[in-house]
């Protein structure tokens, strides 16, 4: 079934990541009134989501972030099955970097990098920077389910010297490439909502206390590694820009779980100035009442 299902859905992909940008966002729109304003979905988590962080908005408010959030997040949608046949000249025209020079210094220095980011902006064409950079890319991801397509992404993103690497694997592979000599660049989504019993760390985030995810920082501390977060800012459709900031390129001379929190204020300064491009479809804050006793 998962190879049938291949068989059928890979060329409806392949035929629209060839269309160019105009259609291909005319079907970002098309796509936008079905999922929103037709099947309505993942609707109530979002608008619950907004309501939770941003108390103090008017229902109004609520509405225009809901619907911006909406064509934003089906631009995504497009825009990660353009992946498949976007050229490395377009990538660069529309994901552009403004301090390259940073990752270029701990480059010069010898340094690993652990690079933090969130479900916030982009993130799907972020594996361009292995283009300007000669750090060995890595990316934590969850495995589809399809073997197929899992092997599909997997393929995309080593053209741009990216490895999707799972969690469980995770450790083995930089502990490897750190023993080797490798430079490596690591990139990890950390603004996930882990099992609130297998939590090490809670903290407020977006004003609400949540359990936090920790394996960026703490493999950071085990082998060594600079912290960098990268903030995206969308300057018109289809068109990105990055920013790096240093978090720490000493990670041991932090107190358990401060990088984390640094990470998480920086994302909220990000949600802060445009909330419209965060992933609200995500239950970030479904454990804020499970809050265990020793983190009250």
């Amino acid at each position: 079934m998962q190879l049938i299902a291949y068989i059928i859905i890979y060329p409806i992909l392949w035929l629209i990541s060839i269309l160019p940008f105009r259609l291909l966002y005319g079907l970002s729109d098309v796509i936008y009134f079905f999922v929103y304003r037709v099947v309505g979905y993942r609707k109530k988590t979002v608008q619950d989501n907004l309501r939770l962080v941003f108390p103090d908005k008017s229902e109004q408010d609520i509405a225009t972030i809901t619907s911006q959030f909406y064509h934003h997040f089906c631009d995504m949608m497009v825009e990660a099955i353009k992946s498949l046949t976007i050229t490395e000249a377009q990538m660069k025209k529309r994901f552009k970097f403004t301090n390259l020079e940073l990752i270029n210094d701990l480059e010069a220095k010898q340094r690993s990098i652990i690079l933090m980011c969130a479900h916030y902006g982009s993130w799907e064409w972020i594996f361009i920077l292995q283009k300007h950079v000669k750090h060995k890319g890595y990316a934590v991801y969850k495995r589809l389910a399809n073997k197929y397509f899992d092997r599909l992404v997997k393929r995309i993103r080593a053209k741009y010297n990216s490895h999707l690497i799972t969690t469980k694997e995770t450790y083995k592979v930089l502990f490897d490439s750190k023993r080797k000599g490798e430079l490596t660049i690591n990139g990890f989504v950390s603004d996930q909502s882990p099992k609130a019993t297998k939590a090490f760390h809670w903290n407020e985030f977006m004003g609400i206390k949540v359990p936090m995810y920790t394996g960026a920082e703490m493999l950071a501390k085990r082998l060594d590694m600079a912290v960098i977060f990268f903030s995206v800012k969308r300057i018109k459709r289809g068109y990105y820009e990055t920013t790096f900031t240093t978090i720490t390129e000493e990670p041991k001379t932090f107190d358990n779980f401060e990088i984390t929190n640094l990470f998480f204020k920086m994302v909220e300064q990000q949600i802060l100035e445009a909330p419209q491009y965060y992933l609200w479809t995500h239950k970030r804050w479904k454990h804020r009442d499970k809050v265990p006793v020793e983190f009250q």
